[in-house]
């Protein structure tokens, strides 16, 4: 690996917001997606920051020759609009400033409503380093926001800022749960042990992180969580590792699906079906694997991180999935019927698991929640 593709690579695990720089005036409007933005000083006359646009894009040289320029640091919620500004996703009618609402500032650069904060700026000056233009800015107005959080951008995917729990362990109740969940199967187990645990006398304070396995993990890693119910899959390194479950893949099928009259289905039936992947790690890689084992590539149609999104994409019949939790109803969200069929190839089982920290000792909330998911699973 050349020094190029490490920094590359090592630059990957460096965070930063996601925000959309644009332009306007004589040499026309642009905008275009940044990651490189930061502070410079606040101690000048006035406040300043630089921002890093790649030398080649036409809203490189109108920056300049506009000499203003406006920074829209995102929400966590419109990755739509760094998407469509970084040309991977286009607008119906090709215009990159219609998937969003745009005021004009008092610099005359188009500036997104409802943005998590903006900056308009006046160009300092400007240095070409390699590839990219760096240019700096004078602060002349900012715009903030009531709340919300950022949109990030690391390890080559979107994300967004949670607080980590910085208080001393003696400050956390002995009967706080701080507790992670994997957003698919916990829904079906945590509610229940809640209930049980908040009949007890003294009750139980509840502290939950839902997401997939890197975001619980990662809360667990950060101290954020004391105890994670998981799958096996992918856990990595200071963690103990207690297996609850085997389950086992199923074929999620359109009510009228023809392969809903089937018993059961092959890998070799849908291979040519086109699949709703529910791409919430792991379970997207898992999936997959299943085919891989088979010498077999499925027709992926949709990547979705939504378990509640993929049964609904099954129900209107826009393709089938493959899924291990199965929820008591049979219905989608807008109440389309779903048909679950077993697989008749042999795949190896995903494992729910209690995860906790080597070296922890369990909290007395910690070890009640445990005890109670040995007896729920062993129960079936």
């Amino acid at each position: 690996m050349t020094l190029r593709q490490q920094f590359l690579a090592g630059m990957s695990f460096a965070a930063c917001t996601v925000n959309i720089v644009t332009t306007d005036g004589p040499a026309g409007r642009y905008g275009l997606t940044v990651s490189a933005m930061t502070s410079v000083s606040a101690d000048t006359a006035t406040p300043t920051l630089l921002i890093c646009v790649n030398s080649n894009s036409a809203a490189a040289q109108a920056i300049i020759d506009n000499g203003v320029f406006c920074v829209n640091v995102l929400r966590d919620d419109q990755f739509y609009i760094s998407e469509c500004f970084a040309s991977r996703v286009k607008t119906e009618d090709g215009d990159k400033f219609s998937c969003g609402d745009w005021g004009r500032g008092a610099t005359g650069a188009p500036r997104l409503i409802d943005s998590l904060v903006t900056f308009e700026c006046r160009v300092m000056s400007s240095q070409r380093v390699g590839s990219h233009l760096v240019v700096f800015g004078s602060v002349d107005t900012i715009v903030s926001a009531d709340e919300g959080s950022p949109l990030i951008y690391a390890k080559r995917a979107y994300g967004t800022a949670s607080p980590i729990d910085i208080r001393p362990r003696g400050e956390i109740a002995a009967t706080t749960l701080r507790l992670g969940a994997f957003h698919t199967f916990g829904p079906y187990v945590i509610p229940g042990i809640v209930e049980s645990l908040a009949a007890e006398e003294g009750g139980v304070t509840l502290e939950l992180v839902e997401g997939d396995q890197r975001r619980v993990l990662d809360s667990l890693r950060n101290g954020d969580v004391d105890v994670a119910l998981v799958y096996d899959i992918a856990v990595g390194k200071g963690f103990h590792i207690e297996r609850l479950a085997a389950l086992s893949p199923y074929v999620l099928l359109p009510e009228r699906h023809p392969l809903a009259n089937h018993a059961a289905v092959s890998l070799v039936d849908l291979v040519d079906e086109p699949l709703i992947l529910l791409d919430a790690p792991p379970s997207g890689d898992y999936f997959l694997s299943l085919f891989t084992e088979q010498n077999l590539s499925p027709n992926v149609r949709f990547r979705i991180s939504s378990f509640e999104m993929v049964r609904g994409m099954v129900g209107r019949g826009l393709g089938y999935a493959l899924l291990a939790t199965k929820p008591a109803s049979g219905l989608s969200y807008e109440g389309r019927a779903l048909t679950a069929r077993p697989l008749t190839d042999e795949t190896e089982p995903s494992h729910i698991a209690l995860v906790t920290r080597h070296g922890d000792a369990p909290k007395p909330a910690v070890k009640a929640f445990a005890e109670r998911c040995r007896l729920l699973f062993a129960a079936g």
